[in-house]
């Protein structure tokens, strides 16, 4: 009886404001009336989070067409990767033109990033193609960390049908390595700063007048003895393929992993006009950002910037499920080790002294 009373009072409310009433529509949820949709940022976290979003794409865009021209064909063949591959790199980088105009067109091109310079740090056809898998792993994570958190829920579901496509561009980097295609139960998020630690270092240059982000770059951090993908599948003779099931794992839990890390106050991103920044330098812990989980173990410090810990163990719903650290992920050096969730992350942000860092971990 209650519940009749409750959804006659709904109807009544709706029809007062206008609001068509559609059949097969349970009560509730966002944006679900006949109000027309804006897709425009409306507050300044939309604006600077999709302006983050589209540095991304400009940085994928160039690094594709970058590799494309680095190479011989030659040097490609070399590496597994035939023509019809080729064509499909050529494609990502036309994939990413069409996010970038509809980023553009959603900020408005007034307040849009445009596009910069770029420097990156391979040599060979497998490194450009691990780098690759990194830069997109970064990508999708941290768009999929803030789109939850956008005032603009038009916005945000444009900007979904986007990174849904930066993942299968992961999952094919990881082919072309040789590597198994998709090994964990869950794509994880990050925040904006984060994100924005790791992409900025790789950006030279950009227009004068380009959009300045807000977010926080940390300190940078690195990971000395990371398992070299490029290194494993070149000793393993592992070329391109739709997937890999070796018995060699990339990493396991227990190894030891040797950190070290700057200082705040490094110039930092375009034209060095960003400077590192930490809330803390008092490092006591490494964060392990992973599927749905956020681990930590301890830190053993070594130097004034460098420390080692283990790679955590565990599964992510208990014994004979899933490991929880697979894939390409997160690593940050913290002062404490807080409850978070991946709705809730950028409540670590006060704890971070440097990262993240990527690793790959399988």
């Amino acid at each position: 009886m209650l519940a009749s009373i409750l959804a006659a009072v709904a109807t009544t409310i709706a029809l007062a404001n206008g609001a068509a009433i559609q059949p097969y529509l349970p009560p509730g949820g966002l944006g679900t009336n006949s109000t027309p949709p804006v897709y425009h940022p409306l507050s300044d976290l939309d604006l600077h989070s999709l302006n983050l979003a589209l540095y991304q794409e400009y940085i994928e865009l160039d690094l594709f067409h970058h590799g494309l021209a680095q190479f011989s064909v030659e040097e490609f063949e070399a590496a597994g990767l035939n023509a019809e591959d080729r064509y499909l790199l050529e494609f990502m980088a036309d994939q990413e033109v069409g996010h970038a105009t509809m980023l553009t067109d959603v900020i408005g091109p007034e307040k849009a990033a445009k596009p910069c310079n770029y420097s990156y740090p391979f040599q060979s056809v497998k490194e450009f193609l691990s780098f690759n898998r990194k830069v997109t792993r970064w990508g999708e994570a941290g768009v999929y960390g803030f789109l939850e958190h956008l005032n603009s829920r038009p916005s945000a579901e444009l900007l979904l049908q986007a990174i849904t496509v930066e993942a299968r561009q992961q999952m094919v980097f990881r082919q072309f390595e040789g590597l198994f295609a998709m090994p964990f139960w869950f794509t994880t998020g990050t925040t904006q700063s984060m994100h924005w630690t790791l992409l900025a270092p790789y950006i030279t240059s950009c227009p004068a007048d380009n959009f300045r982000l807000n977010w926080q770059n940390f300190p940078a951090l690195n990971v000395t003895n990371e398992p070299n993908a490029v290194a494993i599948t070149q000793q393993n003779n592992l070329t391109a393929a739709i997937t890999r099931n070796t018995t060699q794992p990339l990493s396991s839990p227990g190894q030891q992993i040797q950190l070290s890390w700057e200082a705040p106050g490094k110039p930092v991103g375009p034209n060095g006009t960003y400077t590192t920044a930490a809330n803390t330098t008092s490092a006591k812990f490494v964060a392990w950002i992973s599927q749905l989980n956020t681990t930590y173990t301890p830190l053993t410090l070594t130097g004034n910037f460098s420390g080692t810990t283990q790679q955590p163990g565990g599964e992510i719903y208990g014994n004979g499920t899933f490991p929880t650290v697979n894939g390409t992920v997160f690593v940050l050096v913290t002062d404490d080790d807080p409850f978070v969730t991946p709705f809730n992350l950028t409540m670590l942000h006060p704890h971070i002294v440097a990262g993240p860092a990527m690793y790959t971990s399988g």
